[in-house]
């Protein structure tokens, strides 16, 4: 097996994160093609000879009246199954926080059904109402649960002015 090479995601790889993030669809919120597009300089990808085994995003989230504590949301990390177990998940998140820490945020959040994989990166399970502005950006939308505060997702933080 090719050990993947991480970078940031480009146009072309578009169609390749759509269905990296549906086959994971009991686990993450699906993404529009067109949100993928538009936000595609906010993805990276693990490459595998131009094949994406894997992608993650990150998305700045403000705190109103306080820039500098802004909280930065990783979102949609899915690998493909026969990469699994051979640390490219950690990689690619890992390589997100790398990246986010020139904008200097105060915290990356999760809202995952993985805790034990967040947790082993550091991240720390936080009560939901710490992370409002995700809540009513995203979670509003959400066709899987009717109310956030009964979605069975886990809200997890990581410090980065450490």
């Amino acid at each position: 097996m090719s050990t993947p090479t991480i970078r940031s995601a480009v146009l072309k790889d578009a169609e390749q994160i759509f269905e990296l993030i549906r086959e994971h669809k009991e686990d993450l919120i699906s993404r529009p093609m067109g949100d993928i597009i538009q936000n595609i300089d906010r993805f990276f990808v693990a490459d595998v000879g131009g094949i994406a085994v894997a992608c993650a995003a990150y998305q700045i989230l403000p705190e109103i009246g306080v820039p500098e504590r802004a909280s930065v949301e990783i979102q949609s990390v899915a690998v493909h199954a026969d990469y699994r177990r051979h640390h490219v998940g950690t990689k690619i998140v890992q390589h997100i926080l790398e990246r986010i820490k020139v904008f200097q945020p105060a915290q990356a959040i999760v809202l995952t059904f993985a805790p034990d994989f967040f947790g082993s990166l550091g991240f720390r399970r936080i009560e939901k109402t710490q992370v409002m502005h995700k809540l009513y950006m995203g979670c509003i939308n959400c066709t899987k649960h009717a109310n956030p505060f009964t979605c069975p997702e886990i809200a997890m933080a990581l410090d980065l002015r450490a």
